[in-house]
C-alpha cells in the first residue's frame, strides 16, 4: 500500500491586527488546504505546496507568530480516508455552491428568452457571467486533489450552461436579422 503523504501546518498568531489572521486563512483555504483544528491544517505533499507554505511560514514569523510544518501520513488506512474524505466534502460544498449560480444563470437566461430580450448587451453580460462560471469552476477543479463526488455533476452542469449560451446567442443574432 502506497501512503498518501501530507503537509502538516500549524500555527500561532496573534489576534491582533484581525486583518492579517483572515489573510491568512484565506491563503491556506484558498490553497485547498484542510482545518483540522483553529492554526492546524493539512495540504497534499507537492512541491508547489512545500514551496507555498514556505512564505506562509515566513509570513507568520513577521506576524511575530509562530508555525511548524511537518510531512506527516495517515497510521492507517481508515485514518487515510478519514482525511481524504475532509478534502473531498470541502471540494463539494464549493461544487454545490458552484451549482447554485449555474441555477442562477439558467434562470438568467431563461427570463431573458421569456421576455423575448435578445440584445447583443443581454448576450454579453450573459457571456461574462458565463467565463466566471468557468473560470470559478477551473479554480475548483485545481483544488479537487481526491476527485470530489460533486465534480462530474459540475462538469456536466457548466457545459449545458455553455449549450444554453449558444442557443440563446443564435436567437439574438436570429433578431437581430430579422430587423434588417
Amino acid at each position: 500500500m502506497v501512503s498518501l503523504s501530507w503537509l502538516l501546518l500549524t500555527y500561532k498568531v496573534p489576534p491582533e491586527p484581525a486583518a492579517k489572521r483572515i489573510a491568512l486563512w484565506r491563503r491556506l483555504k484558498g490553497m485547498g488546504a484542510v482545518y483540522l483544528q483553529n492554526g492546524v491544517c493539512l495540504l497534499p505533499k507537492t512541491d508547489d505546496h512545500v514551496r507555498r507554505l514556505k512564505m506562509i511560514e515566513n509570513d507568520i514569523l513577521e506576524m511575530a507568530g509562530e508555525s511548524v510544518i511537518l510531512e506527516t501520513v495517515a497510521l492507517d488506512r481508515a485514518q487515510e480516508e478519514r482525511v481524504v474524505q475532509r478534502f473531498r466534502a470541502d471540494r463539494d460544498d464549493q461544487y454545490r455552491e458552484f451549482l447554485g449560480r449555474c441555477a442562477d444563470f439558467e434562470a438568467e437566461i431563461a427570463k431573458e428568452i421569456a421576455i423575448n430580450k435578445f440584445t447583443y448587451a443581454e448576450l454579453e453580460e450573459e457571456d461574462t457571467d458565463l467565463k466566471k462560471l468557468q473560470g470559478w469552476l477551473e479554480k475548483i477543479r485545481k483544488l479537487d486533489f481526491y476527485q470530489a463526488t460533486l465534480a462530474g455533476e459540475a462538469e456536466q452542469r457548466l457545459r449545458a450552461c455553455e449549450a444554453l449560451l449558444d442557443g440563446y446567442a443564435r436567437r439574438v443574432f436570429d433578431a437581430h436579422d430579422e430587423n434588417r
